[in-house]
């Protein structure tokens, strides 16, 4: 028997955030441009990413299950994925990005080139995709995301400094902002 089962990432969005959020284990470097290839993996297809840590040379590797049906959102509809919680990100590494995209949006379009625009408004619509996945943790008839939904450093760190952030109605609410403020760059 092989090891741990590959994970899947529903889209190549999710991987690469993945890939970011996991940092060249000699170094520290989250950069990384890998080479991309469809490999069969324990029976199932799974998409290969290769290459050297572009500070220390080192031999990165991550291979992660496919779907069965691929997403392909656009820019207008950044989504990382199905109905499905994520088994790559944790609920709190998902909140830790949203938190990372919106802190750098101007909160009013007035004063703000149209490039800027565009960007912050993907931006906010990405912070309320990321939300979105943070949601998918929370069970059905639940309000808040369980504990067992934090599997991270990252996330558990997220979840302590602020364990109310986690709950149903707050995460729709910062979510439908998000998107209330991206309309506004439109």
């Amino acid at each position: 028997m092989g090891g741990m089962a590959l994970r899947l990432a529903r889209t190549s969005a999710e991987a690469h955030l993945y890939m970011e959020l996991h940092p060249c284990e000699s170094c520290g470097e989250s950069g990384f441009a890998p080479a991309s290839s469809i490999v069969e993996a324990e029976g199932d297809l799974a998409s290969r990413y290769t290459g050297s840590c572009p500070s220390c040379g080192t031999a990165r590797e991550f291979t992660f299950r496919i779907p069965d049906e691929i997403l392909l959102p656009g820019d207008e509809d950044p989504r990382f994925g199905d109905d499905r919680p994520s088994e790559l990100l944790d609920a709190g590494e998902w909140l830790w990005l949203a938190d990372a995209l919106a802190r750098d949006a101007p909160a009013h379009p007035s004063g703000v080139d149209a490039e800027d625009r565009q960007s912050a408004r993907i931006d906010l619509l990405t912070a309320a995709s990321a939300l979105s996945e943070v949601l998918k943790f929370v069970p059905a008839g639940a309000d808040a995301v369980p504990a067992e939904a934090l599997w991270s450093g990252r996330g558990r760190e997220v979840y302590a400094a602020g364990p109310g952030r986690f709950r149903r109605l707050r995460l729709e609410a910062v979510r439908d902002t998000y998107r209330d403020v991206a309309a506004r760059f439109g």
